[in-house]
């Protein structure tokens, strides 16, 4: 997908030199900030932080997808990250007239490696395996599609031995009447919150997790962006709702927000 189709951008991997006007370098982004003003179409609005507890990552193969979608038993399209357990949050806004939470858009999810001093972001394409991982070229990056609205973190291995047989997922793990049904999860407000769910997965051995929420504003092609420090170690992975964003005839950032 192009950059173009959510903001403009242009650089190469090897030699990497961030613009500070230009996404996802830009000084609007402001994912894991926590009761902050967020810029959306270049009008302020309140942000904060949920947390959503630790995934669990046996491979350190970080898959993001829609888990309803687009998720299958293997093959789904990962980035690398260090193995073990790291925590995961998602970033609010509300969008609402009267700052009454009423209207509130996913604007990242989130996750933690390493508490260092972030010196650059930059997107890391996703891939099935590491030999067609290629790196963004021109106005391209290698996103995901969201077609139900959601979106998750999970690691690869966890989906090929923590889930049933694929044909059942749909009527045995997604929607049913069971309470643990993720749909019925996701929109328990008495969890984390309504949109946002952690959940074992059923044939999960060691707590093999999966955490899901709802994709800022719906379907679309999002991608993954990492937080580097100084020394080029991965500090976060996030996930770019495109919620934040500046006005469209901003004349001091290199990044338009299409319609």
């Amino acid at each position: 997908m192009a950059w173009s189709d959510f903001f403009k951008s242009s650089g190469g991997h090897s030699a990497y030199k961030p613009d500070p006007l230009m996404w996802p370098n830009f000084p609007l982004w402001s994912a894991g900030k926590d009761n902050v003003q967020a810029t959306v179409r270049g009008k302020l609005h309140p942000q904060w932080v949920v947390p959503c507890g630790e995934l669990v990552m046996p491979t350190g193969d970080l898959v993001a997808c829609d888990p309803f979608a687009a998720m299958r038993a293997k093959d789904n399209a990962y980035i690398r990250v260090p193995k073990g357990k790291h925590a995961v949050s998602v970033t609010l806004v509300d969008l609402s007239p009267q700052q009454d939470r009423s209207h509130i858009r996913e604007a990242y999810a989130s996750i933690h490696f390493r508490k260092e001093d972030e010196a650059y972001r930059k997107a890391i394409p996703l891939a099935t395996d590491d030999k067609h991982r290629s790196e963004p070229v021109e106005d391209n990056f290698q996103g995901f599609f969201v077609d139900a609205g959601t979106a998750c973190f999970v690691d690869a291995w966890s989906v090929a031995h923590g889930m049933p047989e694929e044909s059942l997922w749909y009527e045995k793990v997604f929607e049913n009447n069971e309470p643990e049904c993720w749909f019925n999860r996701m929109d328990d407000p008495n969890h984390i919150r309504a949109g946002i769910a952690n959940i074992t997965l059923p044939l999960s051995k060691n707590g093999e997790n999966l955490i899901l929420f709802h994709s800022g504003w719906g379907d679309g092609t999002y991608p993954v962006v990492g937080s580097f420090d100084s020394r080029g170690n991965l500090l976060s992975a996030h996930i770019d709702f495109f919620v934040v964003s500046p006005a469209p005839d901003d004349p001091e950032l290199k990044a338009d927000v299409s319609s």
